[in-house]
């Protein structure tokens, strides 16, 4: 069943928190439908492990064929893997970063994705959503090189996408932290080592603290809500990271193993 993150005057967030984690082997992935009245749009729709489910339990909210656009924050396996059933399922177009746009592609059988990528310029987009519309924010090596997040101005909510993704036992995905204190030691591990530089959360904190966020939600584990939101955004803007903790010893080529010892 989706999490309902948001409902009011047309509008509705759905979160589905438990499609692809089935026998432990594939990290928990989030899954986000946005509708806005009779339009609608995906983001993040996973792995071939999480498509069936997610379309059906889609089914029981919305139909898949007035989906308006399918958005995806970048580019790995457990984010778009699925494209090329999205992409005969429905009509709609793929939206990420132009940095991508050619690798996608790759996902799908020859000619299924031509006419219906659209590539999101470095600086953002907003994107239609029926009468209303998400934001494409810059979030670019959070962690990948062409990386985008999605802000919905209706329901406030930040579609994080890695940033704010929480790894491990303790909360659920769908319970909500209004704290960040007692949820760090499922967080800091990730984000030292898949955020590439502490430079690049100084420049997305900037970014966001003006905005009026009631959630920030990743697309792994439980979305932050209330004195969590702006207790991250000072968490990460102060965090080092990725290449900030890189040194000598991290690029030494490894001792032949003993087997391998040439016979003198």
């Amino acid at each position: 069943m989706p999490i309902e993150l948001f409902n009011h005057q047309g509008h509705s967030c759905l979160m589905f928190t438990d499609l692809s984690s089935e026998g432990g082997e594939a990290v928990q992935a989030n899954q986000f439908l946005v509708v806005h009245q009779d339009s609608g749009a995906i983001i993040d729709p996973g792995g071939n492990l999480a498509y069936s489910e997610l379309y059906l339990g889609m089914t029981r909210h919305f139909s898949p064929s007035k989906l308006s656009a399918i958005l995806a924050s970048h580019a790995d396996p457990d984010i778009i893997a699925s494209l090329d059933r999205w992409m005969t399922a429905t009509t709609a177009p793929l939206y990420i970063s132009r940095v991508w746009e050619r690798f996608v592609p790759h996902f799908c059988k020859a000619g299924k994705t031509e006419g219906r990528i659209v590539g999101i310029p470095d600086e953002g987009q907003y994107i239609p959503v029926g009468t209303s519309h998400l934001i494409a924010l810059p979030a670019h090596f959070l962690h990948a090189e062409g990386n985008f997040q999605f802000y919905d101005p209706v329901s406030r909510i930040l579609f994080s996408g890695d940033l704010g993704a929480s790894i491990g036992t303790g909360e659920q995905a769908g319970d909500t932290v209004t704290s960040l204190a007692g949820h760090l030691p499922r967080m800091e591990a990730f984000h030292r080592r898949l955020m590439v530089s502490n430079k690049v959360l100084r420049h997305w904190a900037q970014m966001v603290r003006p905005l009026d966020i009631d959630m920030i939600v990743p697309q792994h584990g439980a979305p932050l809500r209330g004195a969590a939101v702006p207790e991250f955004i000072e968490w990460v803007q102060g965090l080092s990271c990725g290449i900030d903790l890189m040194n000598d010893s991290h690029y030494a080529v490894p001792p032949r193993p003993r087997q391998l010892q040439r016979v003198s």
